[in-house]
């Protein structure tokens, strides 16, 4: 399965300039996705992280890797998300940052799902350009209704 850009505003609340994922590739229910967020240099960040040399804060990339974990979750549980429901992070391990992203990268955003257990989904991610990794990490969410 493959997800649009419109697909994708309707599954997750995040809106510019916070949304970082802007196509899906692949998408296999309760098990991966693979996803797409092309790096520019009009992202708000690059004005100041670093006006010499732009480079895309790690903490971001990890967000792109938590909002296509989200698509997934809200995809395998086959919930339509609305402003009632949002996907919180519980937890990053093992987080590594082995290459800079930096403007004019394709950023490819990996997730697969190793565990639900009582509404905690932990996943294995992983952030890469051209084959490369750029950033890997162990990411625990879960969905909450809100006020």
């Amino acid at each position: 399965m493959t997800m649009d850009i419109h697909r994708i505003l309707k599954r997750l609340p995040h809106r510019y300039p916070f949304l970082l994922v802007d196509r899906v590739l692949e998408l296999e229910k309760n098990v991966r996705i693979k996803a797409l967020k092309n790096v520019t240099i009009n992202e708000p960040f690059f004005a100041g992280h670093f006006p010499a040399r732009p480079v895309m804060p790690g903490v971001l990339t990890l967000e792109a890797l938590a909002q296509t974990a989200a698509l997934l979750s809200f995809e395998s549980m086959d919930v339509e998300p609305g402003d009632d429901m949002v996907v919180y992070f519980v937890g990053i391990d093992g987080a590594r940052f082995k290459r800079p992203v930096e403007p004019g990268d394709q950023l490819v955003l990996e997730a697969s799902i190793e565990r639900a257990k009582a509404g905690i989904y932990k996943y294995k991610s992983r952030a890469s350009v051209g084959g490369e990794t750029a950033v890997e990490a162990e990411l625990m969410c879960t969905m909450r209704k809100v006020p």
